[in-house]
């Protein structure tokens, strides 16, 4: 017998007791973005390798260690998207969309060629938000506003909120002089990975999880104190709208990009109950992006959720969402009341909109369909036999309890309705 094939490690599948929470929490995104506004837009999920190698940059560990190329049969270097972003700003590029403010929103699977654990796959899925020709950090203030009613709509509690300025391009270049500095002082003190990014990305030494490296990125210079003024006055008017609202966030000086790309605001929401894995949701400005793509200059900022963790996190509060169950099981026993059964289905699915209806296939006695009408989670059964059939009459058998009574087909529609 020849073996059996598995997935790739790494890429799980969602199995169908699983799948109707994702669709809920799907659902409940969905709404909340569309009620602030945000389209959605579809883009392919595999792109020309050159727009992460551009966008991301190739010193990076995800372009240098973590992305899924190949060549076509043309010879052309394509990839799996590691990351939304992206794709979504050559999408609007190409088709003319940044012509004026856009406010858009995808989901779907990304790929990255990390070690497997808990919270982190090979193959993942997200949804990531991008509002386009925004100046203003009220725009930042709404995303990170759109967030939180995202969270209380999900009922979910505890997450934390940090937020953090990066500043101009300029500043930040200034800032990094400063940074590769202070770490030169204490370069014996760096680790592998930091001494690998010292030069190319020192920004992303403040971000790492070793904590061997956190006293020593305790003490090195905060980037907050050398914003140029224009992020200055950005952040303090951003910390000011949220102080409005009263919505509660932590300023988190560490809290970095390492791309050239993003500048001013950053965030992120936060939990304790995923262990390492704590980052639910992501997102910051990434002016540059465009202009960096080939583009003319917009302003641009997004923010990432992973669903895979969202459902763990949602899971660990006790807080997913009720899942509807089947209405009703049609049990049929005989040729003439499996035909009669089909038909009946189908009126009641014309008559009572929205009426989730299971029709026994494959035979069997009443006793094996009824096992199915259990499992299934079924509120009622439906029994039809070739009395029923004469009498034009279905038993109805409330599952939870056991009773039965016989409903005139002419009123069954109504009986179910109420």
């Amino acid at each position: 017998m020849a073996d059996i094939i598995r997935s790739v490690r790494g890429m799980n599948d969602i199995l169908p007791d699983v799948t109707p929470y994702w669709q809920a929490v799907e659902t409940t995104l969905n709404d909340v973005l569309r009620s602030y506004g945000y389209q959605e837009i579809r883009f392919p999920i595999v792109e020309k390798t050159a727009l992460f190698c551009r966008s991301i940059g190739e010193v990076t560990d995800i372009v240098e260690k973590e992305m899924y190329s190949f060549d076509d049969r043309n010879g052309e270097s394509l990839t799996l998207r590691p990351e939304g972003t992206a794709g979504c700003v050559r999408a609007a590029m190409q088709n003319g969309l940044l012509n004026q403010t856009q406010r858009l929103w995808y989901q779907g699977p990304m790929f990255r060629y990390e070690r497997p654990q808990k919270g982190r796959y090979r193959q993942f899925h997200q949804i990531g938000v991008e509002a386009y020709g925004f100046k203003g950090p009220d725009i930042d203030a709404e995303m990170i506003l759109m967030t939180a009613r995202l969270w209380k709509q999900l009922g979910l509690r505890g997450l934390k909120l940090q937020i953090n300025s990066l500043g101009s391009t300029e500043a930040r270049l200034l800032y990094k002089a400063k940074l590769i500095d202070y770490f030169e002082l204490h370069r014996d003190q760096l680790d592998e990975d930091s001494q690998r990014r010292l030069h190319s990305n020192p920004l992303r030494i403040l971000d790492s999880k070793n904590p061997e490296m956190q006293a020593l990125n305790d003490g090195a210079p905060m980037l907050l104190d050398h914003l140029d003024k224009e992020s200055e006055q950005d952040f303090n008017a951003l910390c000011e709208a949220l102080d409005s609202v009263g919505l509660i966030y932590e300023i988190n000086p560490r809290l970095v990009r390492g791309l050239d790309y993003y500048g001013k605001t950053v965030f992120e929401w936060v939990t304790e109950h995923l262990g390492s894995q704590g980052t639910v949701c992501a997102g910051g400005r990434y002016d540059g992006l465009v202009s960096q793509l080939g583009g003319k200059a917009a302003t641009a900022i997004g923010f990432a959720i992973g669903l895979e963790r969202l459902i763990s996190l949602l899971e660990a509060m006790d807080a997913l969402p009720k899942i509807e169950t089947i209405d009703a099981y049609i049990v049929a026993v005989g040729d003439k009341a499996v035909r009669e059964a089909l038909l009946l289905a189908e009126r009641l699915r014309d008559e009572v909109p929205g009426l989730k209806l299971i029709t026994h296939c494959g035979g069997g006695n009443f006793k094996s369909q009824f096992k199915h009408a259990d499992r299934s989670g079924a509120r009622w059964s439906l029994i039809l036999g070739d009395d029923e059939i004469n009498n034009k009459v279905i038993g109805v058998k409330t599952m939870a309890t056991g009773e039965q009574e016989t409903v005139s087909w002419d009123v069954l529609a109504n009986y179910l309705q109420s």
